[in-house]
């Protein structure tokens, strides 16, 4: 795709984007360069996710004064994560704008969650370097509106893994063990299917695009089960 194509494509999905060279890098994976280094996107990733660090700092240091740093850094992690970032990604639709290389390409490299979430972070640089902070702010703050909702929402900030192991703790009971129970996919885009048991008995059930995001999600049903 043509710098001219890419910027077409960015206008449509509301990039405040306008250097076309700039767009090309953010979207440039390091296998579709694999001889020069410097032209893909890991130096535009490195600086976007310190501006989206400070960014998300800001507001929440902002909008809830009464937390305490490290319930403030509890929220931070939830939001400024592959995970959340992957959504924002699919919400863009810029898996068909990323440049690959074919390897890459051949094993799925479009679906998988961490290098479309770098690709927002890079985007996020190219922003701030052509516009600015605000411009930056602005644009974190719309395309992760739906994950900064859902924070703003609870007052625990920790994550659901977290709670149960934090509660069974506090209870004198034995830790949760996390059990995986399926794989799907290939290699580099698999499903995993995670149970949770508690004193040996399967409480909650979770499914995700890495184990870990399989566990918490089997970790939230345990919990939901047990406290409706």
């Amino acid at each position: 795709m043509t710098e001219p194509d890419l910027l077409l494509a960015a206008q449509s999905r509301r990039l405040p984007i306008r250097d076309g060279t700039a767009l090309r890098q953010a979207l440039t994976h390091k296998s579709r360069v694999p001889d020069a280094p410097l032209e893909s996107n890991e130096r535009l990733e490195f600086l976007g996710d310190a501006v989206l660090g400070l960014v998300i700092a800001e507001y929440l240091t902002a909008t809830f004064p009464d937390r305490t740093e490290g319930e403030l850094a509890k929220a931070r992690a939830l939001i400024v994560c592959k995970t959340a970032l992957a959504e924002a990604a699919r919400r863009l639709d810029l898996a068909p704008l990323l440049r690959l290389g074919r390897a890459e390409e051949a094993m799925g490299g479009r679906n998988r969650a961490s290098l479309v979430a770098d690709a927002v972070e890079a985007l996020i640089a190219v922003i701030y370097r052509e516009s600015g902070h605000g411009a930056a702010r602005d644009f974190i703050l719309t395309v992760l509106a739906p994950e900064i909702a859902a924070v703003a929402a609870v007052r625990d900030w920790r994550d659901p893994k977290t709670i149960l192991q934090e509660q069974r703790q506090a209870a004198r009971q034995t830790a949760p063990v996390y059990r995986v129970v399926a794989e799907h996919g290939r290699p580099h885009d698999r499903t995993f299917a995670i149970e949770v048991l508690l004193d040996g008995q399967v409480a909650g059930h979770g499914v995700g695009k890495s184990k870990k995001e399989a566990q918490q999600a089997a970790a939230e049903a345990a919990l939901t089960q047990r406290d409706p």
